[in-house]
């Protein structure tokens, strides 16, 4: 699988991600993950919706929380025909637990923890520390990857701004 060195950094320490090298204009790669009661899902359940995908590192740490409770935040606004999945190594417990002491309830978040086959297929898997670097895809209905909001420092919080202006011209 390809390595790709010094693409993201934690506390400035740069990281090797590994995987596909993705580009605006790509099918955005199928996947397997597991939902919060480990059940397979793939890119498939959620065909004819427009998506927001988020990969984090662990919903767990202070920015993860943040972003997640952001975008469900942000998702009464973006209409019915929107999925938005925080996709984290996270056990499906873990995330099952967070969801629910955070009131969750718009936000799929998914486990890439048994496989990494969403890290692999979308080239955000961090080989040092076997988490998911920040990155956020959105991807039309058609499956095409219209917008890469990669977030170098991964302790930072993504353009919310830039992410929600790109996803409203789908």
């Amino acid at each position: 699988m390809k390595e790709r060195k010094n693409e993201a950094t934690f506390l400035g320490n740069p990281l090797t991600l590994i995987g596909n090298l993705l580009s605006v204009g790509d099918k955005a790669p199928d996947f397997t993950v597991l939902d919060n009661d480990l059940q397979a899902v793939s890119l498939e359940n959620f065909k004819g919706k427009k998506l927001i995908v988020s990969a984090v590192p662990s919903l767990d740490t202070p920015v993860c929380d943040m972003e997640t409770r952001r975008f469900n935040h942000e998702a009464a606004t973006l209409g019915k025909d929107v999925g938005i999945l925080t996709i984290s190594m996270d056990l499906p417990f873990a995330q099952k637990r967070w969801c629910g002491a955070a009131d969750i309830d718009r936000v799929i978040t998914l486990s890439d923890h048994r496989d990494a086959s969403f890290g692999m297929a979308y080239g955000v898997l961090i080989k040092e520390l076997r988490l998911l670097a920040r990155v956020v895809f959105l991807i039309d209905v058609q499956g095409i990857i219209r917008y890469i909001h990669p977030v170098k420092e991964i302790s930072k919080e993504p353009d919310y701004a830039e992410i929600l202006s790109q996803f409203k011209k789908l």
